[in-house]
């Protein structure tokens, strides 16, 4: 599952680029071309971030990566309140 998900994620970065780059070359008179790529370009994008966040969640899951450093919240962090 995790080698579908990277080639996800890399056809929707490429799409990302050469969508982007479509929308931003676009002529003052191709409105709705430069509408159409920049939606597709947004579409890429989000889509290559979900892919990668899914792959770094998955990759720290199984041990390949390391699990980023989080703190743990201890019982004596508040004072008269407020959270620290």
């Amino acid at each position: 599952m995790q080698k579908l998900i990277a080639i996800l994620n890399v056809i929707a970065w490429a799409g990302f680029w050469a969508f982007g780059y479509l929308a931003v070359t676009a002529g003052v008179g191709n409105t709705g071309q430069m509408v159409t790529a920049a939606l597709l370009a947004a579409v890429g994008g989000g889509v290559g971030m979900l892919a990668f966040f899914w792959l770094a969640r998955h990759a720290e899951a199984t041990g390949y990566a390391r699990p980023a450093n989080r703190a743990d919240k201890r019982d004596d962090d508040e004072i008269h309140g407020e959270v620290l």
